[in-house]
This record gives C-alpha cells, structure tokens and sequence, in this order.
C-alpha cells in the first residue's frame, strides 16, 4: 500500500514539517496535485493516527499524528497549529475515557473541547467511552455501557492476541485497518450504520452523556471519498 501520509508527534510549529512554502502553490490539478488535505490529530498517539494513516487515499493528502494530550487541550494545540493555514480539512480525534472518581470534571473538558473545535470549523471524531469501540461496532452492534477494559478484552479474543497490551504498540496499530479489512467477519458499512443507530437512540442527550457513542464513521466516511 502506497504511504499517503505521515505519522508525526511533535507540535512546534517552527519545525521543518509544519513550515509554510514559499512558492505560490500550483492549480490542484497540476503536478499531480491532491485535490484535498487532511489534518489529523489525535489524542493518543499511536492507535489512532496509524489506522488513520493506513487508509488507501488516492487523491487527497493525509497527514496525521498524536499529540498525547487530551480533550480541550489538545483543540487549543490544533488551533495554534493551523492559524495561519486554511487549505485543509482539520480533525481532532479523542475519547471520553470514562474515570468515575473525576467524572464531573471529564465530562465538562469533553463537552468544552468539542464546542471549542467546532467554533474553530475543526471537526471532531469522538468516542464514549473508548475509539475501540469503532473497532468493535465492525463485528456486532450494541448498546452496553462497557469500558474500555471490556473492550480491550473483546478484542483480544477477536483478534487472538493481548491487546490492552499489543494495541498501543507501532507494528500492531500499524496492521489495524487491513485486520478489519480481511476479516470476514468484520464489515465497515455494518459499522457506519451501526454507529449512526447508537447516535439517533441518544440524539438528545448531551456529548459526554451518549455512551457508547462515536462519530468516528463521519471522518472514515470522508477518507473513503477518496480512494
């Protein structure tokens, strides 16, 4: 598979990656040009940029990278970043991650980070309680509200390995997308529908009240656009 983008964990803006060109940029359709780019950031800095990373885009231009920091501050990190660029379409993707010891406090910086970004055109892919969830919504659908945990678990015996333990891991995260592509038990459009069925029973409630949820589809749905 051709590599259409790159998977980079550093936020200064002054660093060669995010430099701004100089020359006047050329007509998209030119020097084989792509005719739309993607930013991607997630909060964990493996998992989720490297599935990202492994889809098979063709005529747009994906960059994605973790920045390891979370909700709300994460968004302002993103905003700081893209001030001054206004020719992508810019992600931020994070999980509620459920810790009922401080829930109060997660869900006010869950519910600020998503009305921050959205204030910003920033687009948000979002999960509750874990992105694992996406995953698992390939093989069945439910409403249960387990944890993340429960999740690792499921996945584990789907996917015959430790994954609470491998999943994180570079080489593991990097195989994700063709794991769920080659299974025959695992179907994307099954998921899409699936993920869409859990946001309409939970329509009215408030972002880090939907559980589980994820809006994740909504970003695969506009990388697939473009194979």
């Amino acid at each position: 598979m051709p590599k259409k983008s790159r998977n980079i964990k550093i936020t200064d803006r002054k660093k060669a990656w995010n430099k701004r060109p100089t020359k006047k940029p050329s007509h998209p359709l030119e020097n084989g040009k792509k005719e739309k780019r993607f930013l991607i950031v997630c909060e964990g800095q493996n998992t989720e940029p490297l599935y990202f990373k492994s889809f098979p885009v063709k005529n747009a231009e994906v960059t994605t990278f973790g920045l390891g920091s979370s909700k709300t501050k994460l968004v302002e990190m993103v905003i700081d970043l893209i001030k001054d660029e206004h020719q992508q379409e810019v992600w931020v993707v994070f999980d509620m991650d459920i810790q009922h010891d401080n829930a109060k406090r997660l869900k006010e910086d869950y519910e600020n980070a998503i009305a921050l970004a959205e204030s910003k055109n920033i687009k948000v892919a979002y999960s509750n309680d874990a992105f694992e969830l996406w995953f698992l919504l390939h093989y069945q659908y439910f409403d249960n509200q387990w944890t993340r945990y429960e999740y690792y678990e499921k996945l584990s015996k789907l996917w015959s390995c430790n994954y609470e333990r491998a999943g994180k891991e570079v080489d593991f995260a990097k195989t994700i997308y063709k794991r769920l592509e080659e299974d025959e038990n695992a179907d994307q459009t099954q998921a899409i529908q699936r993920a869409e069925k859990l946001l309409e029973h939970q329509k009215d409630l408030k972002y880090a009240e939907k559980n589980p949820a994820t809006n994740v589809h909504n970003l695969v749905e506009e990388l697939n656009k473009h194979f």
